[in-house]
């Protein structure tokens, strides 16, 4: 078997146990340079997959990918494991339109047991695959590989509750590298941290282990001699092990990058009678230097200089206009606190950490503490704002009902990443917020389509409205359209643009007013008179925009959302209430599941850019 470029030479995984040792540390180099060669063209998860190298080889070798289950947690983690199972040949469409995705995808390769999107999911599914397998008689495996940031969600617990002391084939790779998105926070990571720095513990069990099986077993008290010592050693190490008292078999901590100690502790796990938690401790970003010193930055990461690790400078942001704000505001308001859920860079929140650093909260993956945590700190007087993305805002409904709704809490909702994404694909995709936010009642929702207007919302968010409130805004940049950026100093709740004379009023918020009018503007060269009404509160609708659109003989609402249950149902539903008796059409999204994509083909894919929207209005006879 050639000992050069082994990745493109042998057939994964079947030939992953034919290697032997030297052969295997080969395949790990190669695996970390195809790795940076590519995400450094498409960008990606790049620090956490540098991170799970030797961990990837390992499971693949000791378990049977495709018969034994392995999921993910979080899927960001799972481009080696895509490597090794039969999707080298093209990884260079690494979450590319068309390609493969950044996380694990059943619909992708049968080697993928289990969609992973969010975090702190993938041991209550693996429970049930397991639990499965045994009322069917399936002696296979179940594998979850989860995080130590992950462990933070409160999903693990509960799943560790119900699968601990079963006798489920269930293995559970607790990855414990510090870090989450940001660092590790909270009691579960110090605690991790201490574990992480007993290695020696495991090799010191083994060694009782053994000297007391070489004593002749006499009887029952032998049997309980030899219990009593090896939890004795536990004892003197830890002082006690969260996962034991769970119902696991704990085996660890072992060195994540140290390929046959890997090897050997997979192996044991699969001698344990019911199920098992193997720590391993691992680097994020391990064998890049420009990821290991700074494995934020290279967390997801977009297309980088591989050989100087020069990162695009980050450009201003609805994100970074949202922590300025929040600064500016926490100068002279002591009340205004800041919470993330393990987002503060990507939410913009750096710098309020840094400067107040006692009103601000990183509370790990944890989104639905989060909401509840803000629901106190407001009942307690201070003003919070929870930075938080779309997709994980969606974690934390049950919350947003019980705990800010009804009994309503001032609590403000910085909702990043709304609308569209791009290439994270379906499960990270921000169209669902407007849509059930407006659910709830007594709830207020803020659209802003340019840093002024976001900075009028949070004003108003803050200062002018009671109970829950949410100002949401997309990745990236305001439009680069004049005419919808530089506005007065005080914008507000909506406003028309055109010359508020012709038959067709076109209505739409948030950075979807761009695409909007520029589809007005061709209307118009076709003589079709069309005005735009940008929305900025889009929840409660307010009246007179309802009268102002109630003037026109016909409507088309627009959304970057839902369209079942979106604004736009409630704005025409709204108008029908009014009695309005002219032409109405609603365009949203109805299969929010997009797959990865730059956004501009994503408008293009949902009919919601500038070209497609003026052919709708032909098409609809507007």
């Amino acid at each position: 078997m050639a000992n050069q470029d082994l990745l493109h030479t042998l057939r994964f995984p079947q030939d992953l146990r034919r290697l032997n040792s030297r052969q295997q540390r080969l395949l790990c180099q190669e695996l970390r340079q195809q790795l940076l060669r590519t995400v450094s063209r498409t960008g990606g998860h790049l620090a956490s997959n540098l991170g799970v190298v030797e961990l990837t080889v390992a499971l693949d070798t000791v378990f049977a990918p495709g018969e034994d289950r392995i999921l993910w947690d979080v899927g960001h983690q799972s481009y080696v494991h895509k490597l090794l199972t039969g999707r080298l040949d093209r990884f260079d469409t690494l979450r590319q339109e068309g390609g493969i995705s950044g996380f694990p995808r059943p619909s992708e390769s049968p080697y993928d047991t289990f969609i992973g999107g969010h975090a702190s999911t993938a041991l209550s599914a693996a429970f049930g695959f397991a639990r499965a397998a045994t009322l069917q008689g399936d002696r296979h495996w179940t594998v979850a590989v989860i995080g130590d940031g992950a462990f933070a969600g409160g999903m693990v617990y509960e799943a560790l509750n119900n699968a601990g002391r079963s006798q489920d084939r269930l293995v559970v790779v607790l990855n414990n590298n510090d870090m989450s998105i940001s660092h590790s926070v909270g009691a579960l990571a110090t605690y991790l941290a201490k574990k992480r720095s007993s290695e020696g513990y495991l090799t010191l069990k083994e060694q009782v282990e053994g000297a007391l099986k070489k004593i002749p077993v006499v009887g029952p008290e032998m049997r309980d001699l030899i219990s009593e010592a090896k939890g004795a050693v536990r004892q003197l190490v830890y002082h006690t092990n969260l996962f034991e008292d769970f119902g696991f078999h704990y085996l660890g901590p072992v060195d994540g990058h140290d390929l046959p100690a890997l090897l050997r502790v997979l192996a044991r796990a699969k001698g344990e009678n019911g199920p098992v938690v193997v720590q391993v401790n691992t680097i994020k970003g391990k064998g890049y230097p420009y990821a290991e010193q700074n494995p934020s930055v290279f967390h997801g990461v977009g297309a980088f200089d591989r050989h100087s690790g020069q990162v695009r400078a980050s450009s201003h942001s609805f994100s970074s206009e949202f922590g300025r704000w929040m600064v500016r505001a926490a100068q002279r308001d002591p009340r205004i606190c800041a919470i993330t859920a393990a987002m503060a860079d990507g939410t913009g929140l750096q710098e309020f950490g840094q400067r107040f650093p006692q009103r601000f909260y990183d509370v790990g993956i944890a989104e639905e503490h989060a909401v509840t945590f803000a629901c106190g700190l407001a009942a307690g007087g201070m003003l919070p704002a929870f930075a938080v993305y779309s997709t994980f805002l969606q974690r934390g409904f049950d919350q947003l009902i019980h705990d800010a709704s009804i009994q309503p809490q001032h609590v403000v909702l910085g909702v990043d990443r709304a609308g569209l994404v791009g290439e994270d694909g379906e499960t990270h995709q921000g169209l669902f917020d407007a849509a059930f936010l407006s659910l709830l009642p007594g709830a207020a929702i803020y659209s802003p389509a340019s840093y002024r207007d976001l900075q009028w919302a949070l004003d108003q968010a803050f200062y002018h409205w009671d109970g829950l409130v949410a100002v949401r805004y997309p990745r990236g940049q305001e439009p680069q359209l004049p005419e919808l950026c530089n506005l007065p100093p005080a914008p507000f709740t909506h406003q028309v643009f055109g010359p508020e004379q012709g038959e067709l009023l076109l209505v739409s918020y948030g950075r979807e007013c761009q695409q909007v009018w520029r589809a007005a503007k061709a209307l118009q060269q076709r003589g079709i008179q069309a005005d735009l009404l940008k929305l900025t509160q889009i929840w409660p609708l307010p009246q007179e925009c309802l009268r102002l659109a109630k003037r026109y003989p016909k409507i088309l609402f627009v959304e970057e959302g839902i369209q079942s249950g979106g604004i736009g149902e409630h704005f025409l539903a709204a108008l029908a209430e009014l009695d309005y008796r002219g032409k109405m059409k609603l365009h949203g999204i109805r299969k929010p599941f997009q797959p990865a994509m730059p956004v501009d083909r994503a408008l293009e894919r949902c009919r919601l850019d500038a070209a497609s929207l003026e052919c709708l209005v032909l098409e609809y006879d507007l």
